[in-house]
């Protein structure tokens, strides 16, 4: 879909490497790409997670080019708010497992991507911010809010509005990633969990995380409800069968995901 995101598909796994040398920022081009991908890859039954990475050995990303804002032109800024929102909002709901092997420094929108994922891996020479405020911007790719979801206000607040960058075992202590590795190995351990998804039944996990993420704007009295709802759903599936017949017969099961 374009050069600046390479795309490997590795049995189940979808490996998307950032690729805009020397920082690995976003651009029109690659928002696009990523909503396509996901969008391809969600329909896409034979993959069932997707692992995020950056070229090179510095930069996770660096987030959005500013020469993009440099004029001031609104018409620009709503574009590509929106571009980076619908992009991000996708990620956010690919129906698999999504995870960032954050390989480097990850700076606004770079953060933001990896705020869009379902679990985060940080090397530990990795720094993270949202330093938006410092150039008289904000993020706008769901940085305030998904933030706020995993560390809180207090913490959100402190990289946010006081513009702190923390390192990556700052990162794990307030829950802003969910390991930390030696430098060179988030891609391996992204991997690793990534190969743990395969082993799940690929129509439970998509239930699974549907039901996780349906507190963000429902009521946990809603969540009990569907809940039990998708529990029987399940039961319409080829997965639920396999699974269950796969444990009793004491064998591996082979998941179709149908």
């Amino acid at each position: 879909m374009t050069d600046k995101l390479i795309v490997e598909k590795r049995g189940s796994i979808a490996l998307l490497t950032m690729n805009n040398p020397p920082a690995n920022t976003w651009t029109e081009e690659s928002l696009k790409g990523l909503k396509a991908l996901v969008e391809e890859l969600n329909a896409d039954r034979d993959i069932y997670s997707l692992v995020i990475t950056g070229q090179g050995e510095k930069f996770f990303s660096a987030g959005a080019d500013l020469n993009l804002f440099a004029g001031g032109d609104r018409s620009v800024a709503r574009d590509m708010a929106r571009y980076f929102g619908e992009a991000f909002e996708t990620l956010s709901q690919f129906r698999g497992v999504s995870i960032a092997a954050i390989n480097g420094f990850a700076m606004g929108g770079g953060l933001e991507v990896a705020l869009a994922c379902d679990v985060r891996v940080a090397e530990e020479q990795s720094q993270m911010a949202l330093p938006e405020a410092k150039v008289g911007l904000l993020p706008c790719a769901g940085g305030t809010q998904n933030l706020t979801m995993l560390v809180g206000e207090g913490w959100t607040k402190r990289l946010i509005l006081c513009g702190e960058r923390i390192k990556a075992a700052k990162a794990l202590e307030i829950g802003l990633v969910e390991e930390l590795v030696p430098q060179g190995q988030a891609l391996e351990k992204a991997l690793e969990l990534a190969a743990n998804v395969a082993q799940q039944s690929p129509t439970a996990v998509a239930s699974c995380k549907q039901l996780i993420q349906n507190n963000r704007t429902q009521h946990w009295e809603a969540g009990y409800i569907l809940e039990r709802e998708l529990f029987v759903d399940l039961f319409f599936t080829e997965d639920q069968k396999e699974g269950v017949n796969a444990f009793l017969g004491k064998r591996a099961p082979e998941w179709k995901n149908k």
